[in-house]
């Protein structure tokens, strides 16, 4: 019996020596401009290294069952498209007529989706079920596109992703919860690509981004392992009460909905790229791209910690609800008044404040 956990980490260790040398030949590669301040043409094949070290280690050491199956399929779905949007940068409704495709071969092929929301304002369980397939599609929409637009410097996709998977993982690893085992063969996974992406030993001259066809990866496997592990469903028992899904996700969603209505309110498009996002304020308040990965990462382990202990203690789904939207508001506020808080950061470096 292979480790799984090893051989996820040597696959996708491989995947990254064999497609960054074919990266450039396809035309996956990143190259600077208005947005993008990296220097020189990076190549896109975090991604797929990725999923084929996260699909080697389940052919290789996990039972073949039908939901590990359709991932499967599903994942390579995603990745497929990713791989067109990055090297054709495909259109909005193209992205998203593709995710809510791979969402429905997922909630239709299995029959799991959400069903119930838990007891979040102490008045009995929220049941769904008759909305169940249409809210795990927008979940799941909202998901992969949050993963996506926060990947926007070194190391913050790849470190959020490992908080992400590390609360599933913590939290299921007792019993060996299946959501657990996925998620932690994606940080296994993750792991390589992350010192890629930040360019450290033994990737220094290998620097790699992971593309739109991983950022969607993340967050398809990231949602699916919060259904499974939240929701009663064909692998058995919840493991957590729902709530505690808004903890995993909690900066990339915060970001994405702050966002969205920011754009919203200036009469665009809540697609459309821009540098307004949490790691853009930062770095416009004079803090390294490394600070501010470092920041939002502690950010993201502080807010799951809460939800861990909150899932630990059985907090009450009402408190962790009024927290978690306390969070939510408080980010929202920062956001709009971003030009405030950096002026703010920077009066503090000079020593004003």
């Amino acid at each position: 019996m292979y480790s799984p956990v090893l051989v996820a980490l040597v696959s996708t260790y491989i995947s990254i020596l064999l497609l960054n040398s074919f990266a450039v030949k396809l035309g996956l590669v990143d190259r600077p401009c208005t947005r993008k301040l990296h220097k020189g043409e990076v190549p896109l094949v975090g991604g797929m290294s990725v999923f084929f070290g996260v699909v080697t280690s389940l052919i290789l050491c996990s039972d073949l069952n039908q939901v590990v199956i359709l991932f499967v399929i599903s994942a390579g779905i995603i990745v497929f498209i990713g791989v067109l949007d990055d090297k054709y940068d495909l259109s909005v409704r193209s992205r998203l007529i593709g995710q809510f495709l791979v969402g429905s071969i997922l909630i239709f092929a299995l029959g799991d989706y959400i069903t119930n929301l838990g007891d979040l304002f102490s008045l009995g369980q929220i049941n769904i079920k008759q909305f169940g397939v249409v809210f795990t599609l927008i979940a799941i929409l909202a998901a992969i596109n949050a993963y996506n637009m926060i990947d926007g410097i070194d190391g913050l996709l790849g470190a959020l992703a490992i908080v992400s998977f590390t609360g599933i993982a913590v939290l299921g690893y007792e019993n060996m919860h299946f959501s657990s085992y996925i998620s932690i063969i994606f940080i296994a996974s993750l792991l390589p690509f992350f010192l890629a992406n930040l360019g450290v030993y033994p990737f220094k001259k290998l620097k790699i981004f992971m593309g739109d066809a991983g950022s969607m990866l993340i967050g398809l496997a990231i949602i699916w392992a919060l259904v499974y592990s939240s929701q009663k469903t064909s692998l058995g028992e919840p493991i957590v009460r729902p709530v505690f899904a808004l903890y995993v996700v909690a900066i990339p969603l915060m970001d994405m909905v702050a966002i969205m209505f920011r754009r919203i309110s200036k009469g665009q498009s809540p697609f459309k790229p821009d540098r307004d996002h949490i790691h853009h304020i930062f770095m416009k308040a004079g803090f390294s791209s490394r600070q501010a990965l470092a920041f939002i990462t502690f950010s993201a382990l502080f807010i799951l910690s809460i939800g861990i202990y909150g899932e630990v203690t059985q907090m009450k789904e009402l408190y962790l609800l009024i927290i978690i939207a306390s969070l939510f508001l408080l980010y929202a506020f920062v956001i709009k008044r971003a030009w405030t808080v950096i002026k703010f950061f920077k009066l503090i470096q000079k020593g004003v404040i």
